[in-house]
C-alpha cells in the first residue's frame, strides 16, 4: 500500500511563500535549508521552496490542492482570511464536513477541511 509522505510546493518567490505559510500554519518551520522550509503536519511533511522550473503564478490553481484538517474550520477561516489569504470559497458543507478554499501568493489553492465522518 502506498501512503502520502510529503507535499512540495515549488516557487520562484520562495521567501514570500515561506513567510505566508509561517503565518497560515502559525509556527516556524521544522526544517530550513537555503531557500526551502518545511513543516511536519501530522503524518505528512509540507515543504515550500525555490524551484528553477517554476515561474509566476499557478496557471490552473484547482488542478491540485492540499487540505489542512481542523475541527475549527470557521474559526481558522476567519483567522486565515484576516491574515490576507485570498478567499476562493467560504466554508460550505460537503457530505457532513466543512470545507473552505483559499489561494496562496503564488496562486495555488489550499483548503481547510473538517475531519471526514466515517
Amino acid at each position: 500500500m502506498l501512503t502520502l509522505s510529503s507535499i512540495m510546493v515549488g516557487s520562484s518567490h520562495a521567501k514570500e511563500l515561506i513567510h505566508f505559510y509561517k503565518k497560515i500554519l502559525d509556527r516556524e518551520p521544522d526544517m530550513v535549508e537555503g531557500n526551502w522550509a518545511g513543516w511536519q503536519l501530522g503524518h505528512a511533511f509540507f515543504s515550500v521552496g525555490e524551484h528553477s522550473e517554476v515561474k509566476g503564478k499557478a496557471k490552473e490553481p484547482g488542478r491540485m490542492m492540499f487540505n489542512l484538517e481542523t475541527t475549527e474550520v470557521k474559526k481558522e477561516f476567519k483567522r486565515i482570511s484576516e491574515l490576507g489569504a485570498k478567499v476562493i470559497k467560504e466554508p460550505y458543507d460537503m457530505g457532513g464536513s466543512l470545507v473552505a478554499t483559499f489561494e496562496d501568493p503564488d496562486g495555488n489553492y489550499f483548503q481547510l477541511m473538517s475531519p471526514w465522518k466515517s
